[in-house]
């Protein structure tokens, strides 16, 4: 008999101590979250952060869906769709100057330098960024390195006006550029080195113009989310960037981890690629002296401005937005949270 109570007496002792955790299980909020792109290295530090639970650690359950490009991406979240998604910020800084009420801001930055980049055959008559004036260049009209291109053309001191976009789809013009049938191709860098060494062209034979390297100083992709989201769901907002900076810092540490958790997300991914394509993303775009001083995510107000004039001058608004309607930091984690790992 003493036995039997003993043993009820924990087991209604268990059933105490676990229905906190239902109840916690049972009031997750939902938040929904666009990569802007399909599954790959590019969303390895918000898959990671799933994969460990992070998210549910600050009390939510975060769909991850993939996307098409940044400016469907950004058109998702201003429709309210989605509550956040990666997303180039030029392509935001457009959506908002042609959709005045829409208030859309970014509340991280994910790509502390700027991806967008021109390749060229190494050793062919592009030596310098200006060669390229007058030449084909491989670049879809929603391509953010051809939309960004006469803000770089600008800094570089030649004309953009006489090149000839080729609008083919990228599989198919990877594969004609390899072959000789363009000069160059407009990519994010980490993209096209990756696609193109797909097909036989190694980076060895690649040289590679970013846009960062040559003049210009805007951010490029960050997470970008909506007024309503923003406004109605604070703290839910708060708790995802904070578990999704940790989801990144803890990729920028160990891509071998951030190649995993895309693995576990997409069977059919190649895991050795994609560890590849994180180190490039980690060590061209994140680790930073930026980054470094002032952690994952933050920005600084010279560089946001920078954001604007060269996204206003490439992309021809008709008018140019203040920082303050581009950026946000009060959705960030406290700075010693964002500190990147030695």
């Amino acid at each position: 008999m003493q036995r039997r109570s003993l043993l009820r007496a924990a087991g209604a002792s268990a059933l105490v101590t676990a229905a906190p955790f239902v109840r916690a299980q049972g009031s997750l909020q939902k938040f929904k979250f666009n990569l802007g792109w399909k599954v790959e290295a590019s969303g390895a530090g918000f898959l990671l952060a799933q994969q460990r639970g992070y998210y549910k650690d600050v009390g939510l359950e975060v769909a991850i869906d993939t996307g098409n490009g940044s400016a469907s991406a950004i058109s998702l979240v201003g429709s309210g769709a989605y509550d956040c998604a990666s997303a180039d910020l030029a392509t935001m800084i457009e959506f908002n100057v042609n959709n005045p009420t829409a208030g859309l801001k970014a509340v991280a930055i994910q790509y502390d330098l700027n991806p967008n980049a021109i390749l060229v055959r190494k050793g062919g008559p592009i030596a310098k960024p200006a060669d390229l004036a007058g030449k084909s260049i491989l670049g879809q009209p929603f391509n953010a390195s051809r939309k960004l291109f006469p803000a770089f053309a600008k800094a570089q001191g030649f004309d953009p006006s006489g090149v000839k976009w080729e609008n083919v789809a990228p599989d198919i013009g990877d594969t004609r550029f390899v072959k000789g049938d363009f000069d160059a191709s407009a990519y994010f860098f980490f993209t096209g080195l990756l696609n193109l060494k797909a097909r036989g062209m190694g980076p060895e034979q690649i040289t590679v113009f970013r846009f960062s390297d040559h003049g210009m100083k805007s951010y490029g992709n960050g997470l970008v989310a909506n007024a309503k989201s923003m406004q109605e769901q604070g703290d839910t907002m708060k708790a995802f960037v904070k578990a999704s900076t940790r989801g990144w810092i803890e990729a920028i540490a160990d891509p071998k981890a951030g190649a995993g958790a895309i693995k576990t997300r997409e069977p059919l991914a190649n895991e050795e690629i994609e560890f590849e394509r994180l180190k490039l993303i980690v060590d061209g775009t994140m680790k930073t002296p930026d980054t470094r001083s002032n952690g994952w995510g933050a920005a600084t107000t010279a560089r946001l401005q920078a954001t604007i004039d060269e996204t206003v001058g490439a992309f021809g608004l008709k008018s140019s937005p203040a920082v303050a309607d581009l950026w946000t930091e009060r959705f960030l984690p406290l700075a010693a949270d964002r500190k990147l790992k030695a």
